[in-house]
């Protein structure tokens, strides 16, 4: 019977054994962990130009008055370019004001023509994107940059996502229109997302773009101390400027961030969309150069 009981008591130690895989056995080193998936990645390595330390751009949407009539006239008091993402409806009606913004070196980008969204937005049940098509995105974009350039006499070379979105269709016919835009433009701008972007790193077609209405200066410069932190380019949208209101960027905010801004000390570059982005487009491939090299270097 003993014999039976320590039989037993021994099976089950193995079999716990075996079925156990962090059981340490005595006089063995423990085992090393593997590393898990979510493990964040070596930092890369990406500089600013001139020692900046953060890349910043604003971009405003829809070609709304207050936009031409205070916001980018306080911009260029003090030397800021913007990115104006336009509608061609309201672009027309105050032609000779956009045509000076543009004349003052702001950026001008393509922000599609009928501007469609989710039809979840009652104001985009008739222009819905999930009733639209990679082709009709395509044929869109083109037309809405045909006309842009006839008026203005320049070609966007930037785009911002309406409402931030990037598909069409529904369900399993779903489809990201991101290489329509990819095809197209030198960066394509999002809208609301959560962070700045890594200049290293990130997608140009599909740039992360922070909520600009509503920021006071101090939670606006909360978002540059965290952007300067991971030397990442914090792009910005907005729509109306003014003293306050529904989606509208204020007006005291802006001009504490056009004079911080103008500090050397702060390290900020600011500039439009375009010129970030070919900023970034021509260092990644000096960094790719070097990164060549130097592999050669090291297999001779």
């Amino acid at each position: 019977m003993r014999m039976m009981i320590l039989a037993v008591s021994m099976g089950v130690a193995v079999v716990g054994l075996s079925s156990c895989s962090q059981v340490e056995l005595p006089g063995r080193p423990p085992k090393t962990a593997r590393g898990l998936p979510h493990q964040p990645l070596p930092p890369m390595q990406f500089d600013w130009p001139q020692d900046k330390q953060v890349g910043v751009s604003l971009s405003f949407d829809d070609a709304r008055t207050s936009q031409v009539d205070v916001g980018a006239p306080l911009l260029s008091s003090y030397g800021v370019k913007a990115t104006f993402y336009v509608s061609v409806a309201p672009l027309r009606e105050r032609l000779a004001d956009w045509k000076a913004v543009l004349a003052a070196g702001h950026e001008i980008g393509n922000h599609s023509l009928r501007h469609a969204c989710t039809g979840n937005f009652p104001f985009a049940r008739e222009k819905a994107l999930e009733d639209c098509t990679l082709e009709q995105m395509a044929a869109e974009l083109d037309r809405a940059n045909a006309e842009i350039e006839g008026l203005l006499g320049v070609r966007p070379v930037t785009f911002a996502y309406p409402c931030g979105q990037k598909f069409v269709g529904r369900g399993v016919e779903v489809k990201s229109y991101v290489p329509v835009v990819a095809s197209r433009f030198l960066a394509g701008r999002g809208w609301r997302d959560e962070m700045a972007n890594n200049p290293a790193f990130c997608d140009l077609a599909q740039l992360l773009g922070l909520d600009l209405d509503g920021l006071t200066w101090e939670q606006l410069k909360a978002l540059i101390d965290q952007a300067r932190e991971r030397h990442g380019w914090l792009v910005l949208g907005g729509h109306e400027i003014g003293q306050g209101g529904r989606q509208t960027t204020r007006m005291d905010t802006l001009r504490s961030f056009c004079e911080y801004a103008q500090d050397p000390k702060n390290g900020v570059w600011v500039d439009t969309v375009a010129n970030i982005s070919r900023y970034i487009a021509e260092h990644r491939v000096a960094l790719g150069r070097d990164r060549a090299g130097s592999l050669a270097v090291a297999r001779r």
